[in-house]
């Protein structure tokens, strides 16, 4: 591995400490219940096909940062759909669609949970609508129109096809199946984050006693981060330390933890990490990062490309990684901190830090990873 520990060239957009931070598990409870938790993995357990996604050592960057152990949750196998969306979207369409015949299901997305949402429909049967915006990628409307899905492109950003959705869904009394929550449609989004919640009940059985003590989450509207937090204060003994990553380009998070207030911002540009181009966090999200979440980040795109590398050629770990664009802001957020001595003094990341990574996806756009791979 090229040696990265000093190189200045992985560096972070803005940093915040969360003011607002006092971690409080009956209040997150009072969002997503433990019984909620509880629930999803009973169910997804028991489907077919389901097996805990694989906890990997990043031994190799371990060593090179100077920490004692950095875990990376690799959700690049989930249930063949290569992102851990497989979770939510599929858990809400089967809890939606209890006792109710032949309804359609519907959700706008950037990808990863309309392939979930899709994938959910045809498991049990179920005809399926999906809204994408004008800058998703064909490969992904196919892997969609794969499930059996009918895939809409509509003109502008995601909030324009999360409008059409709504407004064609009512005018068709489909069922939404949104990870977005707003008021009014908050039960949908609290399904698809207790699914999210697996990942973390896996990773307490997986650790072997060991403690994690920082825990870095990338955040769209935030509803995996948040879902994540809930699984900490169920399943660990220990509160670790809460970053929230989020690009550079899509700072919502940062932004709504600094106010105080949910804001909606104005994309400039949209980040490479598609998935994560988001500019308002998501309302039932909100309600458990605000005050359980210590630090939030961000990064710009231009390490996402040789982290994707990084990962495919062991330089990480002894094992070759695919990680998509969205698994990688984890991994240069944590680089950059420790090659900023202040920072990483500030996170507290030393030769004790056990620190968890979240490898939310494979190579689930192959045209746009291959591009990584060879730029």
């Amino acid at each position: 591995m090229n040696k990265i520990s000093n190189d200045k060239s992985w560096k972070y957009s803005s940093f915040l400490e969360n003011k607002n931070y006092k971690f409080d598990k009956n209040k997150i409870f009072e969002v997503l219940s433990k019984d909620e938790i509880d629930d999803a993995y009973n169910v997804i357990s028991k489907w077919e096909g389901y097996t805990p996604s694989p906890l990997e050592s990043l031994n190799h960057l371990s060593s090179e940062l100077k920490l004692k152990n950095i875990f990376y949750k690799d959700e690049s196998k989930r249930f063949n759909l290569k992102s851990f969306k497989a979770l939510g979207g599929a858990y809400a369409v089967q809890k939606i669609s209890q006792n109710k015949k032949n309804i359609i299901v519907s959700t706008a997305t950037a990808g990863n949970h309309g392939r979930s949402v899709a994938w959910g429909a045809k498991r049990l049967g179920l005809k399926c609508k999906i809204f994408i915006s004008e800058f998703v990628s064909e490969s992904r409307a196919e892997a969609m129109r794969g499930f059996g899905a009918e895939v809409f492109r509509v003109k502008g950003n995601y909030d324009n096809s999360l409008k059409e959705c709504i407004k064609q869904s009512k005018n068709n009394r489909w069922e939404i199946v949104q990870d977005v929550a707003w008021e009014g449609y908050e039960i949908v989004p609290k399904l698809t984050m207790a699914g999210y919640s697996v990942m973390m009940k896996e990773i307490s059985d997986q650790l072997n006693n060991n403690e994690i003590t920082h825990i870095f989450l990338q955040a769209g509207v935030g509803g995996m981060a948040a879902a994540m937090i809930a699984g900490c204060a169920r399943y660990l003994n220990n509160i670790p330390n809460i970053i929230i990553v989020e690009p550079a380009s899509a700072d919502c998070v940062l932004r709504a933890v600094n106010e105080n207030k949910i804001v909606k911002i104005d994309i400039k540009k949209e980040s490479l990490m598609g998935g994560m181009s988001c500019g308002e966090v998501s309302l039932i999200p909100w309600k458990i990062i605000n005050n359980n979440s210590n630090f939030c980040i961000t990064v710009p795109d231009d390490k996402i490309s040789d982290t994707v590398k990084l990962l495919a050629n062991s330089s990480l770990s002894d094992k070759k990684l695919i990680g998509g664009e969205c698994a990688t802001p984890g991994i240069i957020s944590l680089i950059a901190s420790c090659n900023d001595i202040k920072l990483k003094e500030k996170l507290n990341l030393n030769n004790n830090s056990q620190v968890l990574l979240l490898g939310c996806e494979g190579d689930v756009d192959k045209e746009l990873y291959q591009k990584l791979l060879n730029y």
